[in-house]
């Protein structure tokens, strides 16, 4: 365990935050500072850290009184020194016998070294200002650099303005970070040569920092709900095909809001997953219906018919250009938002004639080009690649006595890649290649596919669960999905497999004369 002395001459906010988030497991043996009274001792002492006052006497010089603080600290067990608005800077008698010591900069070093670095920032007109975690040299900010964070500055930034968010957005990030490092063992500090190396901080997919820049592109109504404020930000670099991007074309109409940003986003993913002509409705980021055809027309009544009381309301994507034809379908019961590649001029005059159908161009959808995806979460964010597997008929694993047909391969190939787009537990009944039922969001598999059943039979236009492909985001736990499932008419199954029971659900399948197969992965989808 990496344990410090600190040294501040004020509140040392620094310090204090370092010693509540104890980074690498690095805890302050003592806090030392030259200032009676500072207020880091009140602040340390409410943390049990011990505390020291060694003040500089009238007349007593810099080296001597060093000297008495290194006495001081002889009585404390530590590895590194951490500064803290330590307002001295340190003599050779000091850096030469104390181990290495950092020192946290107001600015991005080398710019806008001593003191007043705000100032000097917002003087001389810089847009980006931030934080530097240094080793401490006779030279004033001049050591080796550890790391640095980036911190915007705005038009509208006063000195005090900018201090603040420094500290917060930049300082409590970057001190941490490089404790942390130190605490880990990874840093080696060349003090002759004055060199910092970092062991591990490296760059790829999932580098060790990571620096996101965004620019505002509008605020919103409100959130998720009223209550809730909302803004969508845009990032500049992306080149695939994206609702954020889309030009609304009927400018009457009412902005896009939080949800209809979301839910649009969810249905253009499902239908760039298609070759086809392919048309999906999403409602809270659930498909309602999602289908493939000869003609954008046919997919989307195909959709439209799996379940058409849910998606009243609902997002409309289409991976062709719209055509007067679906126009008039989309307009015949209320939607919110329209999604496509394109429209036709008589397209539209249909779809504009709805005054808050709010009708987005995504140009050409060309290739997916956004490998990662990332989710927000208190206190950090979590990173993953996308789900852009899409395994091959030849990749499926037939398990059971009976060989799904060419038919039922075809299907299946549709409900995996339509699965992937629905909220775990997420079941999926399809026939051809179109949806037919789906049972989302559930705590339990079975229910998932009780409920499946249940849209089939009760919302399905046209449709029916007998002699369908079902179609589940994960394995099977235990047969009763598949008793559940031979009871609504499947005749067909496709799974990842995996579970503890295989034989026992591969046994049940052979029961009723399903045909089943593996593909050996999983596509959960859990927000």
């Amino acid at each position: 365990m990496v344990k410090i002395a600190g040294l501040a001459s004020n509140r040392g906010r620094n310090l204090l935050h370092i010693a509540d988030r104890m980074p690498g497991g690095a805890e302050l043996s003592i806090v030392l500072t030259n200032e009676d009274g500072a207020p880091v001792l009140e602040g340390a002492s409410e943390r049990g850290i011990p505390t020291e006052v060694v003040t500089r006497e009238e007349g007593e010089s810099r080296e001597s009184h060093e000297e008495r603080i290194l006495d001081t600290l002889e009585g404390y067990d530590f590895d590194i020194v951490c500064l803290d608005g330590y307002m001295r800077v340190l003599t050779e008698a000091f850096i030469d016998n104390a181990p290495t010591t950092l020192n946290v900069h107001p600015s991005l070093l080398p710019a806008f070294p001593g003191m007043d670095a705000h100032e000097q920032v917002l003087e001389s007109g810089v847009r980006m200002t931030g934080c530097t975690v240094h080793v401490v040299t006779e030279e004033v900010d001049a050591g080796p650099i550890v790391t640095q964070e980036a911190v915007p500055v705005y038009e509208d930034d006063a000195a005090d303005d900018l201090k603040e968010r420094v500290l917060y957005e930049a300082e409590f990030t970057a001190y941490p970070r490089a404790v942390r490092w130190f605490a880990e063992d990874r840093v080696t500090v060349e003090h002759e040569a004055e060199t910092v190396a970092i062991e591990g901080d490296t760059g790829g997919d999932f580098p060790q920092r990571r620096l996101v820049s965004d620019d505002l592109d509008s605020t919103l109504r409100y959130g998720e709900n009223p209550h809730q404020e909302a803004g969508v930000y845009a990032d500049a670099t992306c080149e695939e095909a994206s609702v954020v991007a889309a030009p609304q074309l009927n400018e009457g109409a009412k902005a896009l809001s939080y949800n209809n940003y979301n839910d649009a986003d969810g249905a253009l993913n499902l239908i760039k997953e298609f070759d086809e002509p392919a048309a999906a409705v999403i409602k809270h980021t659930n498909p309602a219906g999602c289908a493939t055809a000869d003609s954008i027309a046919e997919a989307y009544d195909k959709a439209l018919r799996t379940d058409a009381k849910s998606a009243f309301g609902g997002i409309v994507a289409l991976n062709r250009e719209c055509d007067a034809e679906t126009a008039e379908q989309v307009v015949d019961s209320f939607k919110e938002v329209v999604v496509a590649p394109g429209y036709t001029d008589a397209a539209l005059d249909v779809l504009t004639d709805k005054k808050n159908l709010r009708v987005l161009d995504v140009g050409e959808l060309g290739e997916v080009s956004e490998r990662l995806t990332e989710k927000p979460l208190v206190g950090g964010r979590l990173v993953q690649e996308r789900d852009l597997a899409s395994p091959s008929i030849n990749d499926f694993e037939v398990v059971t006595e009976r060989e799904p047909t060419d038919e039922e391969l075809k299907t299946m190939k549709f409900a995996w890649q339509t699965l992937k787009h629905v909220k775990s537990n997420g079941i999926i009944f399809a026939s051809g290649t179109e949806t037919v039922g789906l049972g989302v969001g559930q705590v339990s598999r079975v229910d998932a596919v009780e409920l499946a059943a249940k849209k089939a039979e009760r919302d399905a236009d046209g449709k029916s669960a007998e002699g369908a492909v079902m179609g589940s985001d994960a394995f099977f736990p235990f047969p009763d999905g598949i008793e559940a499932a031979a009871e609504a008419g499947i005749e067909a199954v496709i799974q990842p497999g995996g579970s503890v029971n295989d034989e026992d659900v591969i046994e049940a399948a052979d029961e009723h004369g399903m045909a089943m197969v593996f593909t050996g992965m999983r596509c959960f989808r859990h927000d």
